[in-house]
């Protein structure tokens, strides 16, 4: 055989085991006589080759079959989508935690405003009023903190690949191997869906961690609160 150019797909296993020659030559090589083994499509909309394949099926009949992309990788898509829902879960216990930390946080504030709270009641401000204060406090460190998240998460994702490059080029270590992952780059993608839900998740917890503090502070006797001061 004469080689006659090489082509790059991104794609490390293929790269490393997939060339293209005359069918003929091919055919001559396997002792395959005139027989074709099989025959791939390539179609404008990669997410309709099921329902192509299923028509294939039908007007060919057996012996014939047809596989597309999703059947002859669904190990790898299923873990994948296994992958994206267990980081989902990770994601909303680290959110759990930040709220414990925003309840914890207003605790400390009721604590230290008790004075505060207490002169507020006794001019007239009602338990509403002060739920409200403190709830509003609570969101706006959590909108804060999750505005801050989502910018540094983008930030990361959009510039991923130079951020691993120069991390392999100061550690001398390679991070995603070609053998082990058969990429020869590393990619990503910034899906507005997911990024809406996390977003929106992490704020109605934030929303949630405030309630019982801000219902304590409410709930505050000025008597009480100004007896020890």
């Amino acid at each position: 055989f004469k080689v006659a150019g090489i082509f790059n797909t991104g794609m490390f296993e293929y790269d490393s085991t997939l060339a293209y020659v005359s069918i003929t030559e091919a055919q001559h090589f396997l002792g395959l006589g005139d027989v074709v083994t099989g025959i791939q499509l390539k179609v404008r909309d990669v997410y309709k080759t099921g329902e192509l394949a299923r028509v294939v099926d039908r007007e060919l009949g057996s012996p014939y079959y047809a596989r597309d992309w999703m059947q002859m990788n669904k190990n790898i898509l299923f873990a994948l989508k296994t992958e994206k829902s267990v980081m989902f879960i990770i994601l909303t216990l680290i959110v759990l935690v930040a709220a414990f930390g925003i309840a914890s946080t207003l605790f400390m504030v009721v604590m230290e405003k008790t004075r505060d709270i207490a002169i507020l009641k006794s001019m007239g401000a009602t338990s509403r009023s002060i739920l409200r204060i403190f709830v509003f406090e609570g969101v706006i460190i959590g909108v804060l903190g999750t505005a801050i998240g989502v910018l540094s998460g983008l930030l990361i994702a959009l510039n991923l690949e130079s951020i691993v490059s120069v991390v392999q080029k100061v550690t001398g270590f390679e991070l995603f191997s070609k053998d082990i992952y058969y990429l020869d780059h590393f990619p990503s993608q910034v899906i507005p869906s997911d990024v809406v839900l996390i977003s929106v998740t992490a704020v109605l917890i934030s929303f949630a961690a405030t309630l019982y503090p801000s219902w304590a502070a409410s709930r505050m006797s000025p008597a009480e609160a100004l007896r020890y001061e």
